[in-house]
């Protein structure tokens, strides 16, 4: 049979939310479900990333998403969307306020669709059921150093000093993460003692507290947790290679992990939905991220939480549109993504005439040669530039890497709220801005 027939085959449809059955049942009992995108711009792969999420929140009771975000900014969404007192009475508000670049992840019409419908949910459920919104990145370094420092000054003097002299040490390079950078591989003492002597204070448990002084308690941790990450991440980002990729996908596990034991903890199913992009979603062992040294968040979830309690669904699509950057902290546009590059997944998939569908990787050892030889994958990062779209494939055996890919041949753009307010200096990540 040829590759167009076997993807024929083994295709399954996409057309309607009912289609997601087969899927919902590949998840099962499993604890962690991992949703990814080829791309930060691309409304197909947000909305039907959403779609599942109702489901699997709706039905099977997991109990939050945790996405490619920043804590504090993703913090005060979950607020609103767990109708928190004080918050926000439409996460639209929230998310229209995110300032870092690039602000279209996350400030655009399809997670404000998804966050309201969150909203919603949760308010005819008693506030120890309602599902959270967090985020997992480690870029925060100086708003969360700052959340530290107001919670400490209100609800742990004892250790306020401490804040205060991490808060200290970075500020001499301003709020410029590429100042400490560079200024750390001249001179290494940098700032690290620091804010590990705040971490190891905030990981002191105050005792037994009721729920809201937990979160807030769990939430300073994190930001502190924050600080340390990033403080290592800006660090090693000068000295360029696997280093810094390494150090913030090991963060965002940490942070999962340390999610879904404070929500088991309270006495709810400590069941996450991971919203990233496939480079962090899938399992880097199938592709050659391994043999460049780099880990990702999909192997880590695998390896800490086992197998069997994972599912990694993966995004791909043809030809259309996104919203991307041509440079690093440029502004945003709509860019022509061109038909995918010959031999590649993508292609393989276009040849076949399928217009979207769902693959769920079937479990016998014969399967379908597509989705056990190795391909080039399509990873459109925040940076993109269509004319040198042939060098944007990672090499990729499906059927490890993912659980689940969903397929559309065309694709469109997302919908931004804003254009771009600042650029608060970050460097470029590896692969490129993603």
């Amino acid at each position: 049979m040829s590759d167009a027939d076997d993807v024929r085959g083994a295709a399954l449809p996409l057309e309607y939310e009912e289609d997601l059955g087969p899927l919902l049942e590949r998840v099962g009992d499993a604890s962690c479900v991992l949703l990814g995108e080829a791309s930060h711009g691309t409304h197909e792969y947000y909305a039907w990333r959403a779609a599942i999420t109702r489901h699997l929140i709706a039905d099977k009771g997991f109990s939050f998403v945790a996405v490619e975000g920043d804590w504090p900014d993703c913090r005060r969404v979950g607020r609103s969307v767990a109708l928190a007192p004080g918050a926000a009475d439409d996460p639209r508000a929230e998310l229209d306020a995110y300032e870092r670049w690039p602000t279209w992840m996350w400030a655009n019409e399809e997670t404000v669709r998804f966050c309201r419908w969150l909203r919603e949910h949760n308010a005819g459920l008693p506030a120890d059921e309602r599902a959270g919104f967090y985020g997992l990145d480690v870029y925060s370094l100086w708003e969360s150093l700052r959340a530290v420092v107001d919670y400490l000054a209100d609800r742990r003097p004892e250790y306020l000093e401490t804040a205060l002299r991490a808060y200290r040490c970075f500020e001499p390079h301003g709020q410029d993460p590429q100042s400490y950078g560079w200024n750390t591989s001249l001179v290494p003492e940098g700032c690290e003692d620091e804010v590990l002597a705040l971490l190891t204070r905030l990981r002191r448990p105050v005792g037994h507290a009721r729920d809201h002084e937990r979160e807030a308690e769990f939430d300073a941790r994190q930001n502190a947790e924050v600080a340390a990450g990033a403080e290592r991440y800006y660090r090693s980002m000068i000295g360029g290679g696997a280093e810094s990729w390494n150090v913030r996908d090991v963060h965002m596990a940490d942070t999962l992990g340390r999610l879904m034991e404070f929500h088991a903890a309270g006495g709810r199913p400590g069941k996450a939905v991971v919203w990233a992009h496939n480079t962090h979603v899938g399992d880097a062992r199938a592709t050659d991220m391994a043999r460049a040294g780099m880990v990702n968040l999909g192997q880590l979830a695998r390896e800490r939480h086992g197998r069997d309690q994972v599912v990694a669904v993966g995004f791909a699509g043809g030809h259309g549109e996104v919203i991307a950057a041509p440079a690093w902290g440029a502004p945003m546009e709509d860019m022509n993504v061109p038909p995918p590059r010959p031999g590649s997944l993508e292609a393989v998939l276009a040849e076949s005439e399928l217009q979207r569908g769902m693959f769920v990787m079937p479990p016998e050892r014969d399967k379908p040669s597509f989705l056990t030889r190795t391909l080039g994958h399509r990873a459109i990062g925040v940076v993109y530039d269509p004319d040198r779209d042939g060098r944007q494939y990672v090499p990729t055996n499906l059927a490890e890497r993912y659980d689940a890919l969903c397929w559309f041949r065309a694709t469109t753009a997302l919908q931004p709220l804003h254009l771009e307010r600042a650029r608060l200096g970050e460097l470029e990540t590896m692969p490129t801005g993603v």
